[in-house]
């Protein structure tokens, strides 16, 4: 059975369907993936659409769920990450947080982001008992004091966060426009933002291996 991991969280435009993509096609130079878009904006496959030269995994557009509640019975890949609907009643994102063997929580640091992500853990992540860090992005490194800040509140809370964080780059939405993961785009501040991304990998897979 393939690995599943869902990127989730209550509220959009937190950096979702940008960690989605570019964590399928780090975890696809080693292991055969499959990215699930799960979201009926389907901006995922709008990204992998707009690829000339095909992305390093597969895709398939899900919304379903009963057939998103059978993510591990799936053949033929090692992992499928999951591209989730910002709804936290939808039943397509409770049967894919049943399904998920790991959850990973985008979330900008400003407290407004955390209070909706501290509500999606409550209602959607607690409940299920699964394995999950939370990935704070969109970071801007002049306020760096604030995804501090972020990171010592989850930490009083027991919420557990990933050490690495995403910084907020032009370079992520150029890449979605291309049709590329950040690992192929070139341009400025290319090789910043693919490091964010690659140290996210690194950690997510030391900690799910443990």
């Amino acid at each position: 059975m393939p690995k599943v991991i869902a990127i989730l969280n209550g509220k959009g435009g937190v950096g979702k369907t940008t960690t989605s993509v570019n964590l399928a096609a780090i975890f696809a130079e080693k292991t055969k993936v499959l990215l699930v878009d799960a979201d009926i904006q389907a901006s995922a496959t709008w990204w992998v659409e707009r690829s000339e030269n095909g992305m390093s995994f597969d895709l398939s557009q899900e919304t379903n769920p009963q057939l998103l509640g059978r993510l591990r019975k799936i053949k033929g890949y090692d992992l499928v990450v999951v591209d989730t609907p910002p709804a936290l009643q939808s039943e397509a994102l409770t049967a894919v947080v049943k399904s998920a063997d790991y959850l990973v929580l985008p979330t900008p640091p400003a407290p407004m982001d955390l209070t909706v992500l501290i509500e999606t853990i409550s209602q959607a992540v607690t409940p299920a008992g699964v394995l999950h860090r939370v990935l704070l992005t969109k970071v801007d490194m002049r306020s760096l004091k604030e995804a501090l800040e972020a990171q010592n509140t989850l930490m009083q809370l027991g919420i557990s966060s990933c050490k690495a964080f995403v910084r907020i780059y032009k370079a992520h939405e150029r890449a979605a426009l291309e049709g590329v993961a950040i690992t192929q785009w070139r341009g400025k501040n290319a090789c910043e933002a693919e490091s964010d991304y690659r140290r996210v990998a690194d950690e997510l897979q030391r900690d799910w291996r443990k």
